[in-house]
């Protein structure tokens, strides 16, 4: 009897994961495998030519001009993610703070501040492109309604705020995230140790920076881990806002763009092969793999030691 019951233990587990197990075979191994046998090939458009190990890798790395392309790609990815390591989250730390802290309307400011996450990225991609035009958008028109003339630019267009206008548009859209992980990690502290905290100091910035800072190391964790994973899988936003190419010339080029454009091709690429573009997804995704795991290892460890 109680190995008949293990056994029907045993079924009932089974049956809960198998649909998370397929789910996971059929649209994330079986991808990625595939992605790695069809980067060991030559392809001519859709028809697979001759076995030739890594040389594809050895292209998108070494070879000009795809080496090239692939580091400025890389480059922006990493500037990406350090901007919105600091300007996304920081302010969603400080956001949650202030709720935190409960002002009146606290309620209605954590609904609104999480609104626009909720949103399309398409939907938000078009509305900061036209708030972004140079002639009708609002942010220029504020601009030169406040006698700011000299900062009203082209935002999209010049080489210079491309990239930052776009990061822009990614932090007001997902702030809202972080804020609510931090706010819910702050939840967690007791409140007698706050107060406790704030009898000993008179500073509500020691008590920030040496008391609940410390505190919510779990959800900095999840933050970071996740915002890496973001910026580097980074694609509709830029592909919406500045296009396949990465305009104006490559300044919001990035991984996710340059792999679209490297494996299906489209007007303005130099390439369209398959096995390129399988080689960048792979590299690609072990970066993000073995990057993601090794900072979630030492922040786990941080927190332990916190």
């Amino acid at each position: 009897m109680p190995s008949r019951h293990r056994l029907s233990h045993m079924a009932w587990i089974l049956f809960l994961i198998a649909p998370a197990v397929v789910v996971m075979v059929s649209f994330v191994l079986i991808p990625i495998a595939s992605a790695l046998a069809y980067s060991l090939y030559d392809w001519n458009g859709l028809a697979r030519g001759e076995f030739i190990w890594f040389a594809n890798f050895q292209k998108v790395l070494f070879q000009e001009p795809f080496n090239r392309w692939t580091l400025n790609a890389f480059t922006h990815n990493v500037i990406v993610f350090c901007a919105l390591m600091v300007v996304q989250n920081v302010t969603g730390f400080l956001l949650a703070y202030l709720i935190f802290k409960e002002p009146f309307g606290y309620r209605f400011y954590r609904t609104a501040v999480f609104l626009p996450v909720i949103l399309s990225t398409v939907i938000v991609g078009f509305l900061w492109k036209l708030f972004l035009h140079p002639l009708f958008g609002i942010v220029n028109q504020f601009l030169n309604g406040v006698g700011l003339d000299a900062l009203a630019l082209p935002w999209l267009g010049d080489s210079r705020t491309a990239l930052g206008a776009l990061i822009f548009a990614n932090a007001w859209h997902f702030v809202g995230f972080p804020t609510l992980i931090y706010l819910a990690g702050m939840q967690r502290i007791p409140r007698d140790l706050i107060e406790a905290a704030r009898l000993d100091t008179s500073s509500e910035l020691k008590v920030l920076r040496n008391v609940i800072w410390p505190l919510v190391a779990p959800a900095t964790t999840i933050i970071f881990v996740l915002t890496f994973i973001g910026a580097f899988n980074w694609f509709e936003l830029p592909f919406i806002m500045a296009g396949l190419d990465g305009s104006p010339f490559g300044s919001t080029d990035v991984l996710g763009l340059y792999f679209y454009r490297t494996a299906f091709g489209n007007q303005s690429a130099g390439v369209q092969d398959f096995g390129m573009g399988s080689a960048l997804a792979v590299i690609i995704f072990s970066f993000i793999l073995v990057a993601a795991a090794t900072w979630t290892i030492y922040l786990r460890r941080r927190e332990i030691e916190l």
